[in-house]
Parts: structure tokens; C-alpha cells; sequence
């Protein structure tokens, strides 16, 4: 999908043209109020209530329009705040629901260039549809706008660097989407890394791939040991983006699983459907990573995508197999299915080597995330400055996060007879989340000169990677983009400090 054109005008309300004009009502225990950049709007003001306008979010409602030959207008609702994610939020749910228009205008109270562009990318991640697969093309009266405007009064020079970040973060999002959306019949793991490898070169990234050869040649028995059952092999990709004079040094590593039937651990019918989900972690560690570098930001940041398939075959490693990985650490394989964090793994190890200043790893990991938190909260666990940084990158996103202890008494629940350590215990269904990061924890390496840990937080989006339920705000059904917004934000950060 192309993203619509993001626009930034500085014009009263009253001479904006488009086919859709937008102003927002704001929810408050008086009763609706207009939030428009003027404040109010005459015609309107007193007669919100008889129009059955709360305000309330993803309310949308259509009004005469203020002027004779002028835009239609649309009501929207922004809840009980003025904040960057109400607003993106209404702007998305406009976009997701409104379509057939050539342009759409939003005056919103816009009153600096954060909350500029949190309408832009509102905006356009409402717009978005994946219609590859459709036999036929979508319908005229079901296209997205294409053509959105945002009225603020920003000077030129920073309008278009708002516009320029809010592309940017958008099709990050999209291309998230666009990677988990696509069947797993062709998106595998040589499939995988060669899209990384075109978006990589497009922006004269540095990419390496390491096949099964290399893999095998270099110790990776986590990678090897889940590809093992599929015709399909495991590759690993790390891409690196290294400005001129950066400072600090991030690492992403996500999980590549492209798609999870359990391995011999078998999972139930209807668990596997949906198991193409299972690359998301290394979709957004890719998105993230090109999102910087176009963006430019002065922080050097390396991606490791983990990729395999994890199938059930004649080949396919076994419960009580024992997996030597990179480094050497072994594990004995209790349960097949449990598989992220062997790949994961080996990706932690290696980013461990470059010992940079911290390491974060993206994975739909366990199912147990959602027990815990539901599905609006993604788990994260690991260090605390870094946590906390993190949550407060997605109070700007919109993005919520959840930190999990990880206590030592756990680690003993993974303890192997044969091996240093397994990669589960199965039938015990206590701490699931937890219990897999304290296993990532061990393969997480020292910074060198004192042997301290190497900063480190790990994301399980097993729960909010996926929306399953009504579609909101900008948030249709299906693959989310949740954590790129927040890991955006989080590099420019580190990028300051």
C-alpha cells in the first residue's frame, strides 16, 4: 500500500478545502466540547448534545457544512484528552472509516509539531489495507483518502521536517504489517532476508546474511536447531546503520519465526492459525532500524533477524535433544514449541559480541503474556533505567508497557540433567512470560571492563502484536506495529544523550 499525502497548512478553518473537513470533540464531565484550533466553532457550539455527539473515542459523526459550497464536516471524538495518542487516535479512526475521498482535512487542536504529527501518522496508519491477496481491485467508494491535511501554524522548514518524520514512522508501521500480513508460503526465511536485503541497500545500509553454511560454520545451533524440520533453511540477518560520529550504539534482535507449528511439540489446529505472526519481532527490529537511518539520527544501531521455520519432520530436533549454541552454552529442548527464545539465543550472543550500549530483543514469545497483562499491555522485563525509558517513549506513542520482574528463583525451574541449561519445563504453567526471560538473560553478554551485564530489555508482544478485537483509533484487525513508534522514539533518546 502507498501512504496518502501528508500535508501541513497554515489556514484558518474557515477556508480549508477538501472533501471532508474534520474537527474534534473532546469528552468532558460538563458534556462535549469543540477542540478545534480556533477553540470554537459558532455554528456548531450548543449543538453537539442535540446532535447525539459525546465525544467519546472513535466517535464519528457527520454535520452540514459551515459554509455553502464548503467541505463536509465530521465530528470526531477524542476522548478525555489533548494528548499525542487522542489525537492520533481519532485521526486514525477517521482514516479507518471513512473511505472514497479524495482529501480529508483535520482541524484538530494541533499546538506544536509532536502533536502535528501524531495526526499525520494517525492519519495514515488508519488508511492502511493489505490487498495483495484480493482477486479484484478495491472498489472506488473503498480506497483510502488520498491526500491528508493537517491545519497548524508551523513555519515552513519545520512543517516539513514533521511531514518528513511522520512518513517515515508510518511506513515503518506499514511495513510491519505488510511482512506479517503476507502468507507464510512467501514470506520464509530466504524470502525474509532478501526483502531485508532490498530495503537495506536502498538506503545503502550495510547487510550481511548468514545461510545454513555459515550458520553451521559459525556455531549458531539455536537457528539450526528450530530450522532443522523445514525444507525451508535458517537465515540470520543483521543489518547495521553507522552514522559518522555516533556515540552510542543500540542493538535490536528480533524473533523470525515465519511460521510456528510447535515442531514436534505439536500445537492444536486452531493455535496454529495465525502462527505467520510469529516473524513479528524481527519485522519490527527491521522497520525500526530503516526508520532511523532515513530519519538520519545520530546513533549507530545494528539489527539481528533471527529467521527460521519451525516444522515437524523427520529432521526436526526432538524433546531431550541437546543444542549447542553460539558460545557454546547448551540446552536441552524440553518442548519444541517453545522455540523463540532458541533463536533468540543465538541472535543475543551475537549482538553481546559487539558489546554495545544496550540490547533490546522483540519477540512474540509467550502466550502466558496475555494471561498476565491482557491484550493492551506489552511485557517487558530487564534492565530498569532502560525499562523505564522505554514506557516513557510510549506515553508520546501511545504505546503501553508493562515491566516484569525477573526473579533468580526461576532459574531453577530450568535446570537440565544433561545440559546447562532447558529451554522450559513443560507442565508448569506458573511465571510462562517471566520464565522465558530469564532464559534469554543468560545468553545476554558482559560489557567487558567490569563485567557487568550488558544493558538489556526484552519485549514480549505475544499479546499485542495481533489485534483480535474491534478495530479502534487507528488499530484495524489484525498485525498492530506495536513497539516501532516507542523503539522510534527511544533511538532518538539515546541519540541525545
Amino acid at each position: 500500500m502507498t501512504l496518502p499525502r501528508l500535508r501541513i497548512v497554515s489556514a484558518p478553518l474557515e477556508d480549508a478545502n477538501g472533501d471532508l473537513l474534520v474537527i474534534g470533540v473532546r469528552k468532558t464531565p460538563d458534556g462535549p466540547v469543540l477542540a478545534a484550533p480556533a477553540g470554537t466553532v459558532p455554528s456548531l457550539e450548543g449543538s453537539l448534545s442535540k446532535l447525539g455527539v459525546t465525544g467519546a473515542s472513535d466517535e464519528l459523526a457527520r454535520v452540514l457544512p459551515l459554509r455553502d459550497g464548503g467541505p463536509a464536516v465530521a465530528l470526531v471524538g477524542l476522548g478525555e484528552g489533548l494528548d499525542e495518542p487522542a489525537l492520533r487516535n481519532a485521526a486514525g479512526a477517521v482514516t479507518r472509516q471513512v473511505r472514497g475521498l479524495d482529501s480529508i482535512v483535520f482541524a484538530l487542536p494541533v499546538t506544536d509539531a509532536a502533536s502535528a504529527q501524531a495526526v499525520l501518522e494517525g492519519a495514515a496508519l488508519g488508511s492502511y489495507r493489505f490487498t495483495e491477496y484480493r482477486s479484484a481491485a478495491a472498489e472506488p467508494t473503498s480506497r483510502p483518502a488520498g491526500e491528508i491535511t493537517v491545519l497548524a501554524t508551523l513555519a515552513d522548514e519545520e512543517a516539513a521536517a514533521v511531514v518528513e518524520a511522520a512518513e517515515t514512522s508510518a511506513s515503518a508501521i506499514e511495513l510491519v504489517r505488510d511482512l506479517v500480513n503476507t502468507p507464510p508460503s512467501d514470506l520464509y526465511p530466504a524470502s525474509f532476508a532478501d526483502r531485508a536485503v532490498r530495503e537495506a541497500e536502498a538506503l545503502r545500509l550495510e547487510v550481511e546474511v548468514l545461510d545454513e553454511a555459515a550458520l553451521a560454520e559459525g556455531g549458531y545451533g539455536g537457528l539450526l536447531g528450530v530450522g532443522r524440520g523445514s525444507s525451508r533453511g535458517p537465515r540470520l540477518v543483521r543489518v547495521r546503520y553507522a552514522p559518522e560520529g555516533a556515540q552510542r550504539h543500540l542493538a535490536l534482535v528480533g524473533k523470525g519465526i515465519t511460521f510456528d507449528t510447535g515442531g514436534l511439540s505439536l500445537k492444536p489446529a486452531a493455535s496454529m492459525v495465525g502462527m505467520k505472526y510469529d516473524m513479528t519481532g524481527a519485522a519490527t527490529a527491521l522497520a525500526v532500524l530503516l526508520a532511523v537511518a532515513r530519519r538520519e539520527l545520530p546513533v549507530r544501531l545494528t539489527a539481528w533477524l533471527c529467521l527460521a521455520e519451525n516444522m515437524p519432520s523427520g529432521d526436526a530436533i526432538r524433546p531431550n535433544d541437546v543444542l549447542t549454541m553460539l558460545g557454546g552454552k547448551t540446552v536441552e529442548v524440553l518442548n519444541t514449541d517453545a522455540e523463540g527464545r532458541l533463536v533468540l539465543a543465538d541472535g543475543l550472543v551475537a549482538a553481546s559480541e559487539e558489546r554495545p550500549d544496550a540490547i533490546i530483543d522483540i519477540a512474540t514469545l509467550t502466550g502466558a503474556a496475555k494471561v498476565a497483562l491482557g491484550d493492551r499491555y506489552t511485557a517487558i522485563m530487564g534492565d530498569d533505567t532502560l525499562a523505564s525509558e522505554l514506557v516513557a517513549a510510549g506515553e508520546g506513542s501511545g504505546e503501553l508497557f508493562w515491566q516484569l520482574p525477573l526473579p533468580g528463583y526461576l532459574r531453577e525451574v530450568l535446570r537440565s540433567d544433561v545440559a546447562d541449561i532447558a529451554n522450559a519445563k513443560p507442565g508448569n504453567t506458573a511465571a510462562g512470560t517471566m520464565l522465558a526471560g530469564v532464559f534469554l538473560q543468560e545468553f545476554v553478554g558482559d560489557q567487558g571492563e567490569n563485567g557487568e551485564r550488558i544493558p538489556w530489555l526484552h519485549l514480549d508482544i505475544a499479546s499485542t502484536a495481533n489485534n483480535e478485537g474491534s478495530p479502534r483509533g487507528h488499530l484495524g484487525a489484525g498485525p498492530t506495529g506495536v513497539g516501532v513508534l516507542s523503539l522510534i522514539a527511544l533511538a532518538e533518546q539515546v541519540s541525545q544523550a
